[in-house]
């Protein structure tokens, strides 16, 4: 399609969208195919009227609009069947953007006009100013206390003669003249993820929500955008957004990216990208897809209020979700304590804590060690140091793999520790339960294990980071026997299908015994997580930012 507007403008212009690298953090470029995919989404009648306005508020490489302008101009043959006049009409009348940095700004103009001096004779459609209907436009931060009021973004942002990422659409800037109160159709655009708020090493506050939230605020006709997909289940600060789209029925489509790299090659996005349509006039379930590799493998109308307070992303882990709960009077979340279970501070690098034991020390679980440390230095929940406990890593590795046909195939959760009385641990890990003997400790250690149990709580954790709520799917049974899946199977009354597509979904689990110490032996010298206190490894890999705050 491209390579026709090309041929009809008279000049050649190499498509390099398809290698163009990640600017910065905040700038990842649309790959043209997946800018085609998220325009297959707008019903076709939106190709055959003249008379909608389209904007991308967050133009990067400007490939959205590029591509929009391309089936344009097929779709309005009819219309208006002279070539320069249909194509003069759509640049000026029907297409409109801003950039996010001056330049983006200008290799947006490069995509879309062919020159980067909308002025120029070089453009496709000459105009009278040099940004055409695509400029940057300069936007300030509002502080209060350090911070931007609108993107939570540092002071530091602000500095002289360099971008301080005040993103125009959702800061309010003034437009330039001609773009001032316009009423836009159709917005469509990839907008930046995040924020960094410190220096390097920092976290990174969200901010995609406030440009679906800003889109919407807007009314147009239709709307579709392109985010990471942990706003499903997780996210800091986006309870109110996930509730507000999961209630909005509204949103007509949703095409779910869970493979990492899948949308986006070379650029991480644990829990993978999603794209959606929101559609004015529309009100009732959600055409929910699942496409990996390019490929869709799975279809279904949804309702997505139905997942308890996210959204599922597994079609086919509804209606086991469903008689799950038909069947469950209590869930493993009220079994969960916080993630930060002995101490606010007490960190996978905690320095509170001394290698060799010493009389009236509390033995404090590390990652890859054991440290040891005054009953004074734990900071909170001493009567949990008594408790046969199961512990779970708090962090995984937060990637979806697949198989060879596409299925997600995933431990989810790291190994189980039974645990008895006796002993602490850092927030690398949290206990997942609590039990007053020693076989309901090993009984749940197992039952964590299970693919049943690891399937269910799949379906609420998009990212790496484990909490209560993950839980929230997975029934609490009597622990006082042994369960395994063919039992769980048959409790719950699984299908054939069903077991099938468990089985191949989750990868078996092993668990971490250590019935008669409060320290694992895992953890010990010789102990097959045992690291060198001080040594590079000593740090925990899957240690995480925090998802939500805690009380």
């Amino acid at each position: 399609m491209t390579d026709l507007m090309h041929r009809r403008f008279g000049n050649h212009v190499p498509d390099i969208l398809d290698c163009l690298a990640q600017l910065s953090n905040d700038e990842v470029p649309t790959p043209p195919k997946v800018a085609r995919a998220m325009l297959e989404l707008l019903p076709d009648e939106v190709w055959t009227n003249p008379d909608y306005r389209w904007l991308d508020p967050a133009c990067k490489s400007g490939v959205i609009l590029r591509e929009s302008a391309a089936r344009l101009l097929e779709g309005l043959r009819e219309w208006e069947p002279d070539f320069d006049k249909r194509r003069d009409h759509i640049y000026r009348n029907m297409l409109f953007g801003t950039a996010i940095t001056q330049m983006t700004g200008m290799i947006s103009r490069r995509s879309l006009y062919c020159a980067r001096d909308a002025s120029s004779e070089l453009s496709v459609v000459r105009f009278d100013d040099s940004d055409g209907n695509l400029p940057f436009v300069p936007a300030k931060h509002t502080f209060s206390r350090g911070r931007c009021t609108v993107c939570g973004g540092p002071e530091t942002l602000e500095r002289d003669g360099r971008e301080n990422y005040a993103y125009s659409f959702i800061h309010d800037a003034e437009m330039p003249k001609g773009l001032q109160d316009m009423k836009f159709d159709v917005i469509v655009t990839n907008p930046p993820y995040q924020l960094s708020t410190e220096g390097y090493g920092a976290t990174a506050s969200t901010i995609y929500h406030l440009f679906v939230e800003k889109a919407i605020a807007l009314d147009p006709r239709y709307i579709v955008m392109i985010t990471p997909s942990r706003w499903f289940s997780g996210g800091k600060g986006l309870n109110e957004f996930r509730d507000r789209m999961i209630n909005d029925r509204r949103i007509a489509k949703l095409v779910d990216n869970p493979k990492i790299f899948d949308c986006f090659p070379g650029v991480k996005i644990r829990g993978g990208v999603s794209y959606f349509l929101w559609d004015r006039e529309y009100e009732g379930d959600c055409e929910f897809t699942t496409r990996i590799d390019g490929q869709i493998v799975s279809v279904a109308s949804r309702d997505l209020r139905d997942g308890s307070g996210v959204l599922v992303r597994d079609n086919r882990a509804i209606p086991i979700i469903k008689k799950v709960q038909e069947r469950a009077t209590d869930m493993a979340e009220a079994r969960c304590t916080v993630t930060k279970p002995f101490g606010l501070t007490m960190r996978s690098n905690y320095k509170g804590s001394v290698p060799e034991p010493f009389d009236g020390a509390v033995p404090l679980i590390y990652n890859n060690r054991i440290g040891y440390s005054r009953p004074d230095q734990i900071q909170r929940n001493h009567q949990w140091i008594d408790r046969w406990k199961v512990l779970l890593p708090r962090a995984s590795s937060g990637d979806t793999p697949v198989d060879e046909l596409g299925r997600i195939v995933d431990v989810v959760l790291g190994e189980p520790i039974a645990l008895a009385p006796g002993s602490a641990c850092t927030q690398t890990y949290f206990i997942t339960g609590m039990f007053d003997t020693a076989a309901e400790t090993e009984n749940y250690a197992y039952y964590l294990a299970t693919k049943f149990v690891r399937f269910l709580v799949l379906q609420r954790k998009t990212t790496q980071d484990l909490t209560a709520d993950c839980f929230r799917f997975v029934p609490m049974l009597d622990m006082t026997r042994r369960w395994t899946d063919d039992d769980l199977y048959a409790h719950f009354d699984l299908t054939d299908e069903e077991i099938d597509y468990i089985e191949c979904s989750i990868k078996p689990r092993s668990v971490n015994l250590s019935l008669d110490s409060p320290v694992p032996a895992s953890h010990l010298p010789g102990g097959s997580k045992y690291r060198v206190a001080g040594a590079d490894e000593d740090t925990d890999d899957g240690d995480v930012a925090d998802d939500e705050d805690e009380d």
